[in-house]
C-alpha cells in the first residue's frame, strides 16, 4: 500500500501531470482538498473508488482515513492543489506516515506562480531587471513567519515577489514595501489562476488594495510585485547571442580560402 501525494496544478484540469492523473484513475481511495482541487480532476477516479473531500477535516481524521485504507491494502491518491512542495502541509502528513510505516510518493504539479506567469505572458526573470523569484507569504493565524524572512528583506534584493496567502493583508504589504520599492512599483493580483473565473488585476503598490477591494476578491489570489511586470527596455539574454559560445554551440574556426584561378587573373 502506498499513499501518492499529487499536485493537481493551479485549477485547470488539463494542467495536471499525466502521472498524477493516472494515479488518481488507479487509486481505490482518493482524498482531495475540495476547496481548491477542480471537480473535473476527481471525476477521473474509478467508479468504485472511495472519494473523500478533506477540506472540512483535521489532520487526525485525514490520517485515520489513510490508516483504514492501509488496513485494507488499498493505495491512496492524496490530491493537493498546485505543487505539494509549496504551502501544501504535506510534510506533517508524511511525518505521520513514516511513524506508521506507510510508504508514500510525491508527484509534482504546476505551481500557481508559473501558471500566473503564463497567464500574464511574462517572464519573471529578465536580464538586468531580476534574476530571482521569491515565493513567500505573510504571517496569518495559521502560521507565523520565521525570523529574518521579511517582505522588506526580500524586496531589497530586487527579486520578483510572488506572495501567497496574503490577499487580505494588502494594507500591510503596502506599508512594508512602499518605502523600499516606491508607490509606483508594479503589482499584479491573479485570482483563481487558470480557472474559468480567473481575474487579473494590474496596479501599483499605492492602488492595488482599492482595486482588489472593488473586485470583491478575498481569497485564492496570488500577489506579484516587481519591475519585470512592466519592463520593456530590458537587455537581451546572452544565451542566443551570435557571439556567445558553449558546449553545444562551440566557436567556429575562422576559415581562409585560397583564391581561385580566375580570381588571380
Amino acid at each position: 500500500m502506498t499513499v501518492h501525494f499529487i499536485g493537481a496544478g493551479p485549477g485547470a484540469p488539463d494542467l495536471i501531470t499525466v502521472r498524477g492523473l493516472n494515479l488518481i484513475r488507479a487509486a481505490p481511495v482518493v482524498l482531495y482538498a475540495g476547496s481548491l482541487v477542480p471537480e473535473a480532476v476527481i471525476a477521473e477516479a474509478g467508479d468504485g473508488a472511495l472519494v473523500i473531500d478533506t477540506a472540512p477535516l483535521d489532520l487526525d481524521t485525514i490520517i485515520g482515513h489513510i490508516a483504514e485504507a492501509d488496513a485494507r491494502g488499498q493505495d491512496v491518491a492524496r490530491v493537493h492543489s498546485g505543487d505539494p512542495s509549496l504551502y501544501g502541509a504535506v510534510a506533517e502528513q508524511t511525518r505521520r506516515l513514516d511513524a506508521m510505516g506507510i510508504a508514500w510518493t510525491i508527484t509534482p504539479g504546476v505551481p500557481a506562480f508559473a501558471a500566473a506567469a503564463a497567464a500574464l505572458g511574462r517572464e519573471f526573470t529578465l536580464p538586468g531587471i531580476a534574476q530571482s523569484v521569491v515565493l513567500t507569504r505573510t504571517a496569518v493565524r495559521a502560521s507565523s513567519m520565521p525570523e529574518g524572512e521579511t517582505l522588506e528583506a526580500f524586496a531589497r534584493t530586487g527579486a520578483t515577489l510572488a506572495i501567497h496567502l496574503a490577499i487580505n493583508n494588502l494594507t500591510e504589504v503596502r506599508r512594508r514595501l512602499e518605502p523600499i520599492l516606491g508607490p509606483d512599483a508594479p503589482v499584479v493580483v491573479v485570482y483563481r489562476v487558470s480557472w474559468p473565473d480567473q481575474q487579473i488585476i494590474r496596479g501599483t503598490l499605492s492602488t492595488i488594495r482599492g482595486q482588489v477591494k472593488a473586485a470583491g476578491i478575498t481569497r485564492t489570489a496570488l500577489i506579484l510585485i516587481g519591475r519585470v511586470l512592466d519592463a520593456e527596455g530590458f537587455a537581451e539574454s546572452r544565451l542566443y547571442a551570435s557571439d556567445h559560445t558553449h558546449v553545444l554551440r562551440p566557436k567556429q574556426p575562422v576559415r581562409s580560402f585560397a583564391p581561385r584561378e580566375e580570381e588571380k587573373s
